[in-house]
């Protein structure tokens, strides 16, 4: 059951401390995925708003009133920013599921405190900040201080919107810097609550602001935008070539963060049950839209027909359903285009020549919603699409090996390099 929060109607910016009037009146639907049902709407930020936004930013940071503050009063007001978050961990939970479809439960338990953990640590790892002094030429010394960089811009995700926004706002804060943040479009609803909870920690206004849009909208302004420091995205490799263009033209340093096709290598040493278990949750875990996911299962030829078929049977009986109900493993994708998306992978599956062992279509028994039932395939070769390409959904896709060192040389036959997971008693 969903509990009693209330839904924000209307998303706008969020300059200087106040939710800003929107002088555009271009809007966007927020859309419910496990209902389809619009649930709110986004006002776009135009090029001048985006404008207001860096500009309130620029002036907190020149200002000094975050930027030169001690690291022991940063560091006080992050952790209040923290246990905000983890006192209303209920409501932000809520408002995700509302527009994500990741089960309440994962949101409760995992995305919102590891959201809250990262304004902990980023405040502890400023606190040991240090700077060098090097000697190596007879009457010279060189020392070298660090400062704030400037205004950030912080370009999130829609797969963690809180959690992943929240791992760039608290690094740049931490430092003194001041950022304007642009989370994605699509699931933007706990972002309001989360910009009251830094007015409510004593963040000086200015030093956290918050446009919303499309990314060729909103964003193209924002990382173009000359009083901008530096930019850091989270998405895909698309989109992040497409910001990196823009920000290389003003030289701002960018930080990407572009998905993954990681590997999963499962030996025949490994306790297969316990193997078993992280593999399923390392791809189904956050409806499978997760750049962390072991999408590449490796398994050794010896123990694969085993193996295997105990994951289709697991994934076959991963229980579906509406993300409030505790019950539910495996919630909606995210949105439309995207479920569209997936379920095209699974046509490319087909005509590749893999074997589609469970999966491949929209989960039975809902009129309305985006589920999809699990998708295990398995490829003969990792020059497949299916292997090369990010699906990121609930697909996953096997291959057998023979040795250790093949298994490691199909994992870095990749142009992803994010994570990989390794299975092993030895």
């Amino acid at each position: 059951m969903k509990p009693n929060v209330p839904t924000p109607t209307n998303i706008c910016s969020y300059v200087h401390g106040e939710f800003v009037t929107p002088a555009n009146q271009h809007t966007l639907p927020i859309i419910n995925p496990a209902t389809e049902a619009q649930v709110s709407r986004l006002h776009e930020a135009d090029a001048a708003e985006v404008d207001l936004a860096v500009q309130a930013a620029r002036a907190s940071f020149d200002s000094g009133v975050w930027s030169r503050q001690s690291t022991d009063r940063r560091q006080a007001t992050l952790l209040r920013v923290r246990d905000l978050i983890f006192k209303h961990a209920e409501e932000l939970a809520t408002l995700e599921c509302l527009n994500t479809g990741i089960p309440y439960m994962q949101l409760k338990k995992l995305h919102i405190p590891g959201a809250g953990v990262q304004f902990q640590f980023h405040s502890e790892a400023a606190s040991q900040l240090k700077g060098e002094l090097h000697q190596q030429r007879s009457g010279y010394q060189l020392q070298v201080s660090r400062e704030p960089a400037g205004v950030a811009a912080l370009i999130s995700p829609w797969n963690g919107p809180i959690n992943l926004s929240c791992t760039k706002i608290a690094a740049a804060l931490a430092y003194g810097n001041s950022c304007v943040l642009k989370p994605s479009e699509y699931t933007p609803l706990a972002f309001k609550k989360l910009m009251e909870i830094f007015q409510e920690a004593g963040i000086p206004d200015g030093v956290v602001n918050m446009v919303n849009g499309r990314g060729v909208v909103t964003g193209a302004a924002l990382v173009e935008h000359p009083g901008v420091d530096l930019v850091s995205f989270t998405g895909g490799g698309n989109s992040g070539k497409i910001v990196n263009s823009i920000a290389a033209k003003s030289l701002k340093r960018t930080t990407m963060e572009l998905g993954g096709k990681s590997a999963n290598i499962i030996l025949e040493s490994a306790d297969l049950e316990v193997a078993l278990d992280g593999a399923l949750a390392s791809i189904f875990t956050g409806n499978g839209q997760q750049c962390l996911a072991g999408s590449r299962i490796l398994v050794q030829k010896s123990i694969a027909r085993e193996f295997i078929s105990k994951f289709v049977a697991r994934a076959q009986a991963i229980r579906i359903g509406d993300p409030f109900d505790p019950a539910t493993e495996l919630g909606p994708l995210a949105y439309r285009a995207h479920m569209d998306k997936v379920l095209d992978y699974v046509k490319v599956a087909r005509d590749e020549g893999a074997v589609l062992h469970c999966g491949g279509s929209r989960a039975p028994g809902f009129e309305k919603g985006l589920y999809l039932e699990p998708i295990v395939v398995e490829a003969n070769s990792n020059a497949m699409r299916i292997c090369q390409e990010e699906v990121f959904g609930p697909f996953a896709t096997f291959l057998e090996f023979d040795t250790l060192e093949e298994a490691i040389a199909i994992a870095n036959d990749s142009e992803f390099g994010l994570v990989s997971y390794l299975w092993s008693n030895d």
